[in-house]
């Protein structure tokens, strides 16, 4: 047994046991739901930053800037990740609030609708189903090609390594599992840079190199690899493509209940708010780091095949042994962390959200749903091919469609109604997978600019909209609107604010200076490799790559002074008030 194997198996006991061990302090249903509602702001940074730090990362995205697409995903503002930011401020403290057990069953409550729940429910188990699909076969694909089990014996020990901690523990073991993972993860990818670039001379000499890669043309550039033999006829398609993505998904970051979700175990609204501004900055440099690290293999390697596997190669071939196992078993960590969390979601869907239930829901029903969830997906694991990219690309594509409007109008419109936000979650839905589904199979061509979600959201939108105003909204939500907008008078402390007004203030330091470093040590070496630089020897300040870092200043710069000046008078004013009712009722 190598130490490759060693390292990801003495690790995935550790998850296991703690998990485990997690299980037992769970009493009730809201220790098993929502971990208590008490967990604290570390906790949640690791649950968020893990849940969306998958497989995808490590080999579906990190496989892709290796293909070609290294430089606009370096340069990128990170339209995506910035859903944390406001998501957490016009939708997570609001899902707070409501104290639901699920986020389909804050939609039915703010609806006064079994149906709306239902709906909500349906979809979170079709997405999240397909996603815990993607990474137990991301994390089979990594035991099989570091150790002597073949692909199917890897689905069977994946499988096993999250299903039964999940099952027992809930919420509680997820949390504490996901941030031990999130640790580790992350430990070993800064590790590994640190390593990889010193090997390479360092940032900017590999940036130079990168440049230089004849294989891949433009693999460095703020469009990437485009043209015969990509997705992408020009660099104008691609920009299109990729901002609809990465707002689709800041979108489904927002309100998506694999990270809008996490918000209802949070101890209070300050915990919520900030956890999401911190992870928000933590997953921008993982993913630089993550990426960057995908695009330089190509200076040593440019064909490797399949490219998913880039990752492994990296830690197998580039670093010494002891590194690459660790960034190994971060990466098994990853993948873990993830289908943990999809798995628990989804069995909470299943046993809370679809069924209208005479008896009270009893953990031992749902962790008999949990455990029927789990081998359904293993099934399916063995029959449908892993495609672990563009499955996770369209996946999360279907929240932002079929919720994205109706969940941020369920807070902030005084005119939705439950007829409106049950065909609005439909009609996002389908006019999302169908047009999706029949472009996957070849019957259907779309301009790149007319993308499913695009679709979806639309429809979602128009029929939200013409609905509402040809029905009532009920006195019953007119009331649970009011009070979601009442802030809790414990988080109208001004000790509080203040330390959560750090975040705001990092937020806006990070943005404003993570711009100069990439000109510094990304794009400067790259003009220089590529030959781009202007006659004369001095920056092309007109470049494509410019203007990208110069809407990290467009775009994080404002947004960190929206959650600054929000937070401050959503806090302070409810303070001033309740101070006020205080004095009329005495």
């Amino acid at each position: 047994m190598d130490i490759f194997t060693i390292t990801i198996a003495v690790s995935i006991i550790i998850f296991v046991l703690v998990g485990s061990y997690a299980g037992r302090s769970v009493k009730q249903l809201d220790d098993y739901f929502v971990a208590g509602r008490r967990a604290p702001t570390l906790l949640i940074i690791g649950t968020l930053v893990a849940s969306v730090t998958s497989s995808t990362l490590f080999l579906g995205e990190a496989g892709f800037t290796y293909a070609g697409q290294t430089g606009p995903y370096i340069l990128s503002p990170g339209l995506a990740i910035i859903g944390y930011v406001y998501g957490a401020l016009f939708f997570g403290t609001y899902l707070r609030r409501s104290c639901a057990p699920t986020v389909a069953e804050y939609f039915g409550r703010r609806f006064n609708s079994q149906r709306v729940q239902q709906i909500s429910g349906i979809t979170i188990i079709m997405a999240l189903g397909c996603y815990l699909l993607v990474v137990t076969q991301g994390a089979a694909i990594l035991l099989s090609d570091l150790t002597p089990l073949s692909y199917n014996q890897g689905l069977i020990v994946a499988w096993l390594s999250y299903t039964f901690f999940t099952m027992y523990s809930g919420s509680k073991g997820v949390l504490l599992t996901d941030t031990l993972m999130f640790l580790l993860f992350t430990f070993a990818s800064i590790l590994v840079v640190y390593y990889v670039i010193g090997d390479f001379g360092g940032v900017a000499a590999a940036v130079e190199s990168l440049a230089q890669i004849e294989s891949k043309p433009d693999i460095a550039s703020w469009h990437g690899t485009v043209g015969l033999g990509t997705e992408w006829p020009t660099g104008i398609d691609y920009l299109i493509w990729t901002v609809i993505i990465d707002v689709a998904w800041g979108v489904a970051y927002a309100v998506g209940p694999w990270q809008a979700g996490r918000h209802l175990m949070a101890k209070n609204e300050h915990v919520v708010l900030r956890s999401s501004i911190y992870a928000c900055m933590i997953v921008l440099l993982l993913e630089l780091f993550i990426y960057g690290l995908g695009g330089l293999v190509n200076i040593v390697n440019p064909d490797i095949l399949p490219v998913e596997t880039v990752m492994i190669w990296l830690a197998k071939n580039m670093v010494p042994e002891f590194l690459g196992a660790l960034l190994l078993a971060g990466i098994m960590a990853a993948a873990l962390s993830s289908a943990s969390t999809f798995l628990s979601l989804v069995g909470f869907s299943v046993s809370n959200d679809i069924i209208k239930r005479e008896q009270p829901l009893t953990i031992k029903t749902t962790r008999y749903v949990m455990m029927g969830i789990g081998i359904i997906v293993l099934l399916a694991s063995f029959y449908f091919p892993s495609n672990i990219f563009w499955l996770m690309i369209f996946i999360g594509t279907i929240f932002t469609s079929a919720w994205g409007v109706v969940a941020f109008m369920s807070v902030w419109s005084k005119k939705i109604t439950e007829s409106a936000a049950f065909w609005g979650m439909v009609s996002g839905l389908v006019f999302n997978v169908v047009p999706a589904t029949l472009v996957y199979f070849g019957q259907l061509e779309l301009p790149v600019y007319l993308n499913p979600v695009v679709i979806g959201v639309v429809a979602s939108l128009v029929v939200t909209i013409a609905i509402s105003r040809h029905t009532k909204v009920s006195r019953k939500e007119v009331v649970y609107r009011m009070r979601l907008h009442r802030s809790p008078a414990e988080d109208c402390d001004p000790a509080k604010v203040k330390i959560t007004l750090i975040a705001p203030v990092a937020f806006i330091i990070f943005g404003t200076i993570m711009p100069i470093l990439l000109m510094i040590y990304y794009v400067v070496p790259y003009q220089k490799g590529a030959g781009k630089l202007l006659v004369d020897g001095s920056i092309d300040w007109f470049s494509g790559e410019f203007m990208m870092l110069a809407s990290w200043w467009l775009i994080q710069i404002p947004l960190g002074i929206i959650a600054y000046s929000t937070i401050l008078k959503r806090y302070r004013s409810s303070q001033k008030g309740s101070k006020s009712n205080q004095m009329v009722n005495v």
